[in-house]
C-alpha cells in the first residue's frame, strides 16, 4: 500500500532533530519536514491551513477551537514550553516593586491572546491575586509597528484591551513612559539601553520560577502539534503515528543529552545544569501525553475563560485527538 505523504512544519528544535534528519519516521507516511521559524509557520497555518502537521500556538488553538474556526486538532506533543516570569518588564520609575503594584497600570503586549501573555496573566492572578481586568492592556508590535490581534479578536469589558496606533511600537511607548510595563516573550530594546529605564519585574526569575514549579507542578505549555482536522478524520491512525514519531524524536534527543563522552550542547557545564534541572523538576520534566499534562491544559483553558478570551472553559476532548497517545510508550 502506498504511503501517505504529509508535510510537517515545526521549528528545528533539538527534540525534533531525529524527525528532520530521518532517523525517526512516521509510520505509514512519507514526510516533508519544514524546520521554519514559528512566526512563519503560524502565519501559514492559520492562513489557509497550509501544512498537514504543524506547530501551533497553544493559546491560539484554544481560541480558534472556541470560535469554531480551528482547522487543526491537536495531539499532546508540547513542543515548546517556557516559564514566563521573566517575560514581564517594568519601568524603573513607576514604583513597581511587586506584582500587586501592577494594579491600575498600563501594560503593553504584542497580542492579548498570545500564549506567553496568557500564562503570565494566569500566574499573576493565581499566585499574587492580580487579575487581568485590574490592568489596562495595549497591543501592537514590539519593535515593528502594525501588529494586530489574530482572528479578529475583540475582548469585551471588564477587560480594557485596545490597540496602540499602527505607526507606533510597544518599545517606543515604554521608553517614552506611555506604558508602565510590557509582557513579551522577547525583551524590549529599552531593557538593554545604556541608561536602563526598564527592568524585569522578577529580577531573580529563575529562583521564582523554580518555586512556582515546586508549588504548582506547572511547566507552562507554549506550543502544541496539530494535525489538519480533515486528515485526522480521514485517516484515524495518523494521529497516533505522528505522536509516536514525535515521542521517538524526543527520546533520541534525551539519549544524546545523556551522552557524557562528547557534549551535543554548546554549554561546557551542561551535564551539571541537566542534573540541577532534574533535581527540581524530576527526570521526566518535559512530558508528552494527556495524563501528565492535564493540570497544565486545564489551567490554560481556565485562564482563557477568566481573561475574556473564551466564553467557557473548553474540554480536553474538544482540543485533542483523545487516545492518540495511548500505547505509545517507548
Amino acid at each position: 500500500m502506498a504511503k501517505l505523504t504529509i508535510t510537517i512544519a515545526c521549528r528545528g528544535y533539538d527534540r525534533v532533530r531525529a524527525l528532520i534528519d530521518g532517523t525517526v519516521a512516521v509510520d505509514g507516511c512519507e514526510t516533508v519536514v519544514l524546520p521554519w521559524k514559528a512566526e512563519e509557520i503560524f502565519l501559514r497555518a492559520y492562513d489557509g491551513a497550509q501544512f498537514d502537521v504543524t506547530e501551533l500556538s497553544m493559546s491560539s488553538h484554544i481560541l480558534t477551537t472556541a470560535m469554531g474556526s480551528a482547522r487543526y486538532v491537536a495531539i499532546p506533543v508540547f513542543i515548546s514550553r517556557m516559564f514566563r516570569h521573566s517575560a514581564i518588564y517594568v519601568r524603573t520609575d513607576r514604583n513597581i516593586e511587586v506584582p500587586a503594584d501592577l494594579r491600575g497600570k498600563t501594560v503593553g503586549v504584542p497580542e492579548y491572546q498570545m500564549t506567553a501573555a496568557l500564562w503570565a496573566r494566569g500566574m499573576l492572578s493565581d499566585e499574587y491575586g492580580v487579575r487581568s481586568e485590574e490592568m489596562r492592556w495595549r497591543t501592537g508590535g514590539l519593535a515593528i509597528p502594525g501588529r494586530a490581534e489574530k482572528f479578529g479578536l475583540v475582548v469585551q469589558p471588564p477587560f480594557d484591551v485596545q490597540p496602540i496606533p499602527k505607526d507606533r511600537t510597544l518599545n517606543e511607548l515604554l521608553e517614552r513612559g506611555e506604558l508602565d510595563a510590557i509582557v513579551s516573550a522577547r525583551p524590549p530594546a529599552s531593557f538593554a539601553g545604556e541608561k536602563p529605564v526598564v527592568r524585569r519585574l522578577f529580577g531573580n526569575y529563575r529562583e521564582v520560577e523554580e518555586r512556582y514549579f515546586q508549588k504548582t507542578g506547572l511547566f507552562p505549555i507554549m506550543h502544541v502539534i496539530g494535525i489538519r482536522r480533515d486528515l485526522a478524520e480521514r485517516y484515524p491512525w495518523l494521529a497516533g503515528a505522528v505522536y509516536r514519531a514525535f515521542q521517538g524524536a524526543q527520546a533520541a534527543c534525551v539519549a544524546g543529552m545523556r551522552d557524557d563522552n562528547a557534549l551535543e550542547i554548546m554549554l561546557p557545564w551542561f551535564l551539571d545544569e541537566l542534573a540541577a534541572t532534574k533535581k527540581v523538576m524530576g527526570a521526566d520534566y518535559w512530558p508528552y501525553g494527556i495524563e501528565a499534562n492535564g493540570s497544565a491544559i486545564r489551567a490554560m483553558t481556565r485562564y482563557a475563560h477568566e481573561q475574556g478570551l473564551t466564553d467557557r472553559e473548553l474540554s480536553i476532548e474538544e482540543l485533542f485527538v483523545v487516545g492518540s497517545d495511548q500505547g505509545a510508550k517507548l
